[in-house]
This record gives structure tokens, sequence and C-alpha cells, in this order.
């Protein structure tokens, strides 16, 4: 089957897509981007999603985009490459567009490059049951990284080391803090506490980070937002990382060092059956 994508107000096959050598977002990474999970050929927290989209392009200072459109291409895209039913992911990308280069923005509006495709993917099953080792890696990102900038150079950079030694995941160490994954937002349990950093510019504020917290509170844990301190991971009694493709995922060592007993834990069990118990109740379907 031919793969459909979106891009510019067309469906088109993927093969057809062309971007403009001088697009900002080739360019500069003068661009914003969002993953969204599908469940059952369910969008997963759109709304939640389309917020973040909003924020980011607010941030860049890209206009003219309705981000709430994003919904309904998001849809048309499922539709159209047959996947009702099925697991899969959506990328969405808007980049401020094309225009001569320079580094300022166009003096001239120019019209945003809009680019979104779909593909079939199950959740990471296999990890999400068992867990994964992980690696400490300096931050040397900008502070903006609230953004969702598609300028991901350090994170590539990052998650190549963590493959190299056979590691998940590497998470970002701030002036003695960890602040967050490559790919993910970070968190640990201590005396039953969950502890994790709080939004703001050093941290992606994260959608299932967001519903986790919420769990947290509604069920009566304590949640503190600070960040966890590289000296306090060995006494951690559990870890996860959380994500929209990762979902809620065990962290059982850093930096070769055990966590806790070097298994999932039960607050993150918990954490995992009350995350499906979501994805049920919004998508129809349990994983």
């Amino acid at each position: 089957m031919n793969e459909i994508v979106f891009l510019n107000g067309s469906y088109i096959k993927k093969e057809e897509a062309a971007i403009s050598p001088d697009d900002r977002g080739f360019l500069f990474a003068d661009g914003v981007y969002e993953v969204v999970r599908v469940y059952n050929g369910n969008l997963f927290q759109i709304e939640d999603h389309v917020e973040r989209l909003a924020a980011s392009l607010e941030g860049l200072k890209i206009g003219g985009i309705d981000p709430n459109s994003l919904v309904n291409i998001s849809g048309r895209l499922v539709f159209e490459n047959r996947l009702q039913g099925k697991d899969a992911l959506i990328y969405i990308q808007i980049t401020r567009g094309v225009a001569p280069r320079t580094h300022a923005f166009p003096s001239t509006p120019v019209s945003p490059t809009i680019y979104a495709k779909v593909w079939p993917q199950d959740p990471p099953r296999e990890q999400i049951k068992k867990g994964i080792k992980t690696i400490l890696v300096p931050d040397a990102r900008w502070d903006r990284c609230n953004i969702k900038t598609v300028f991901l150079l350090p994170n590539v950079l990052a998650r190549q080391k963590a493959e190299e030694v056979g590691a998940g995941e590497a998470l970002f160490v701030r002036d003695g803090m960890i602040t967050e994954g490559s790919a993910s937002n970070f968190a640990a349990v201590f005396g039953g506490t969950l502890v994790t950093h709080p939004d703001g510019g050093h941290i992606l504020s994260g959608i299932t980070k967001k519903a986790v917290i919420a769990h947290c509170r509604e069920t009566g844990m304590d949640v503190e937002e600070r960040p966890v301190m590289k000296g306090e991971l060995t006494y951690a009694e559990e870890a996860m990382v959380m994500s929209t493709t990762r979902e809620i995922m065990p962290v059982t060592s850093i930096d070769g060092e055990s966590i806790g007993t070097g298994a999932p834990g039960p607050v993150t069990r918990r954490i995992q059956k009350a995350f499906s118990d979501l994805i049920q109740k919004e998508c129809g379907q349990s994983i």
C-alpha cells in the first residue's frame, strides 16, 4: 500500500512529497514538532498535544496556523493509511516556511510548512515489562527545552552514546541535577514519593508525565516536582522514564548501578496499570 502523508494542504504519496532546500526548518531547524500515539485507531491525548504544539509555535513566533486543524489532519491520515483499529504513531512538523537564507525572520511573511505522517507501531511492550538500563550524560542543551523544536542534535548524540553501551536511554545532568531523558521525562521514587523535575526551560513538559502526576495525586500518592540530584540516585527505590512512545518504562540501572532491587517496582507497576486504564478509557484498548 502506498504511504499517504500530509504536506501543505494536500494528502499525497510519500514519494511525491518535496520540500524546498530554502525551507528554514532545513536551514536553521526553525520549526517545531509533535508525536501523537494512536491506539486502536484512535488519537490518544490529542487535546494535550495540540495545546503543547500551540505553545511551541508561540515560543518560536510561528504564526498563521490553527493548531486545532491538526486533529482532523491526524484522523484523516489514520483513515488514508488504513490504520483503523491499529496502534500507530503520528509525526507532525511545522517550520517557519521557505525564505531567502538570513538569520532574521523573513521581512515579508511566508506560509509555514506543515508536514505530517503516520506509521504503524506497537508500544515497546518488552521494555515496558522488564525495564531498561540508562546512562548519565552532561546536559549541554539550550535553556528553552520547553519548546518542542526540531533542533535535536544534543539529544541525538546522547541517545547514540546510550546505544553504543547497550543502554535504552540517556539521562541529562545539569549542575548535578537530572533534568530529563534524551526523548523522555524522568522520575524516581524516594520513600514512596514520586519525584520529577518541574516544568520550565530545562525540560519538555511531558504529556505522559502530566497524566502520571495527575494519577498519583488523585490516588493520594505524594509527588514532589523538584530535580532529582545525581547524588540521590543511590537511595532511589524505583525510577522510570515517561513519554508518548515509551509510555511508563521502568529504569533498572543508571551508569551500571542498580536502582532499588534492579527490577521494576510496585509504584511503577501501579502507575503502568493506571496508564493502561486511561488508554482503555480513551481508546477502547488495554495494553
